[in-house]
């Protein structure tokens, strides 16, 4: 066997040939690719192995007849999602303090379709997803619904699209006006989104201000190097058509308006940006008082209930094996706390696994009731989107990305060798690189002589938006869908912010490796119908307005998978679309939420309990504006915050 380091000089000697070949015509294109090919290869033979634990011995003790536990811990979060890995890093800050994370899946710091940021649709459906499907939706064909979470560290911020926008400040104000505690608000929440920001600044974008960005903090945040044509034609006619220019969708000033969309994403790479590679870098993992678990699912938190009311003591956990075959199960310890941070998904199925949650529902399936809280699983929320596609006529888009002829696939070569030699094309796009945020009753983009404006108002405040336009450089039929391959297309993704359906979570089982039930009773509401129809109408009308018209091929004839029609429709019509093609955003929340009712109080403990608290978009009381990761990332901070200044 050749020893690693001669792998690790060949290595070198290629990145030093690539470093030489700063321009296009310094290397033939067969020798890049050649360059590309044994770069890719080497660099996963000579990686370096994260120092993570699969080996639960290390920190755990296996479970026997007599029930011993562990080696203590002051912490352990109950998943690497995108809260954990914050949780995680700032946490163990402290030396004292010594913490345990524990992760369903492994990391992405080495996996090229999470990094590579027009590949992340590339991740759903395989083994780095959980593959969820709700229940059949009762009001819209009812059908059951896809909906994709990721099994990774750093969980959805390493599958998602990575829009750096974090919704209306007055929805932050609501929540603390849900939650009783003005920390909440835009003012006091908005320095936890400062301190998680490394803005970049860049010189096509000089409308933003650094000075109302974050600087030195550990998440990356810039504009894509790639600009898809039809991205700054969207903008332009956007504004055409109503819908006011903003300069920055992040700061105090408010996220209505039109602009490209600022990603997280690492500059020097071009590569995703994931709260795994921003807080759990190799120096934090170093750290003796922080151990990550990986590959283990969690079956319960533990309590002591002798004292009355519940406290959270530990955790028990197993892994699952390629066969299908259950491992031993594990016990860790938690001398201070357990912090849930599993998602919306699995965060309130960990609790009623553990016997908080609605009583009812635990005794139905034989699970201890430890504490009756019904708000567990409730309020789930989503924001529902509808696809329209129009055909391109500037040969531009990203059709070529899912080859199907020769040369197609030589334009994914060549893309992949710009991506790899110079971080710059189509690979470093996000896909849905501009956005339109506005209100369903503003009277510009719908007059009252045409619109009735008789809508229910949802939003959070005047000026915060309830219908967002993704405008997207390709086209689908749903998530990882393609169209006919004989399409040049592109799509908008029309979404509804404030939807006021709501649903609700449910155990399925006992079993922890069952899914649990999801119902986020979509288009419930006749609101919700009413406002996605206008924002199809406000879509169209985008599309048909100059210079959209340069890109969009408005002679183009109706066909089934296209919609160059849908202005002829009526509303009725229209409502049969949405109810017909809705889908998630992949924005849901609430299961676990914050305030008064809900499961949480406003430092995030579990109500009812001691030692236990939950982290992730479960707590939101409400829906955000637009994307909520950085939400989630900044509510993170701010708990770790109140953490230490408890232990202080």
């Amino acid at each position: 066997m050749i020893h690693t380091d001669v792998f690790a000089k060949l290595l070198g000697v290629l990145e030093a040939i690539q470093a030489r070949s700063a321009t296009p015509t310094r290397l033939s294109l067969g020798a890049a690719a050649s360059v590309v090919a044994l770069t890719i290869v080497l660099r996963y033979l000579t990686a370096k192995q994260p120092k993570l634990i699969t080996d639960y011995a290390k920190v755990a003790r296996k479970v026997n007849d007599n029930g011993v536990e562990v080696d203590e811990w002051d912490f352990i979060i109950v998943g690497g999602g995108t809260a954990g890995c914050v949780l995680a890093s700032r946490l163990s800050e402290d030396p004292n303090l010594r913490v345990l994370l524990i992760e369903a899946g492994g990391s992405s710091k080495d996996l090229g379709i999470s990094k590579i940021p027009v590949a992340f649709a590339k991740l759903m459906r395989t083994q780095w997803d959980y593959h969820f499907y709700t229940e059949p939706q009762q009001h819209a064909g009812n059908k059951k619904k896809y909906w994709p979470r990721a099994k990774l560290l750093g969980g959805c911020s390493a599958m998602n699209a990575m829009i750096a926008q974090y919704g209306a400040p007055s929805d932050f104000d609501e929540w603390a006006l849900i939650s009783g505690d003005q920390s909440w608000s835009w003012n006091n929440f908005s320095k936890y989104i400062r301190k998680f920001e490394k803005y970049t600044p860049d010189p096509r974008f000089p409308h933003v201000d650094p000075l109302l960005r974050g600087a030195n903090g550990p998440v990356e945040i810039k504009y894509s190097p790639h600009i898809w044509p039809g991205a700054q034609a969207f903008v332009e006619a956007s504004i055409n058509a109503g819908i006011p220019f903003s300069p920055d969708f992040c700061t105090t000033k408010g996220t209505k308006g039109t602009n490209k969309a600022s990603l997280y994403r690492f500059c020097r790479f071009s590569t995703r940006v994931t709260t795994e590679s921003a807080y759990l870098t190799d120096d934090v993992l170093a750290r003796p008082n922080l151990k990550v678990v990986t590959h283990a699912r969690i079956s319960k938190v533990l309590f002591d209930t002798s004292g009355g009311t519940p406290r959270a003591t530990g955790v028990e956990f197993a892994n699952k094996s390629q066969m299908d075959k259950v491992g031993p199960k594990f016990r860790a310890r938690a001398t201070k706390e357990v912090i849930v941070c599993g998602g919306t998904i699995h965060s309130p199925q960990i609790l009623m696994l553990s016997g908080i949650g609605p009583a009812a529902q635990l005794s139905r399936h034989n699970i201890p009731v430890v504490l009756d809280a019904p708000s567990v699983g409730a309020n789930l929320m989503d924001h529902p989107s509808v696809n329209l596609r129009f055909r391109d006529k500037t040969g531009t888009t990203f059709h070529h990305l899912t080859p199907h002829s020769l040369n197609s696939t030589r334009l994914l070569i060549r893309d992949l060798l710009r991506y790899k030699l110079w971080g710059t094309g189509a690979l470093t796009s996000n896909v849905g690189e501009s956005v339109a945020f506005f209100r369903s009753d503003d009277q510009v983009l719908f007059p009252p002589a045409e619109y009735n404006n008789d809508l229910e108002d949802a939003n959070s405040g005047p000026d915060a938006p309830d219908i967002e336009i993704i405008m997207c450089a390709g086209a689908v039929r749903s998530h990882t869908i393609p169209l006919s391959p004989k399409f040049q297309a592109y799509q908008m993704i029309v979404t509804l912010l404030r939807p006021t359906s709501k649903g609700s979570l449910f155990l399925k089982s006992a079993d922890p490796w069952d899914d649990p039930l999801m119902d986020p009773s979509y288009l419930e509401t006749k609101h919700d119908v009413d406002v996605l129809v206008r924002g199809i109408r406000a879509a169209f009308k985008i599309a048909h307005t100059a210079p959209m018209t340069s890109v969009t091929d408005v002679d183009a004839v109706h066909c089934p998978e296209l919609d160059h029609h849908i202005s002829s429709l009526s509303d009725a019509e229209l409502a049969d679309i949405v109810r017909d093609r809705v889908e998630t955003l992949y924005h849901p929340v609430g299961t676990c939420s914050m305030g008064v009712g809900g499961v949480v109080d406003s430092e995030l403990r579990v109500k009812g309990t001691q030692g236990l608290r939950v982290c992730d978009a479960s707590i939101f009381p409400k829906l955000v504006s637009g994307h909520p990761t950085g939400a989630v990332i900044a509510t993170a901070e701010k708990l770790a915050d109140i953490i230490k200044a408890h232990y202080a």
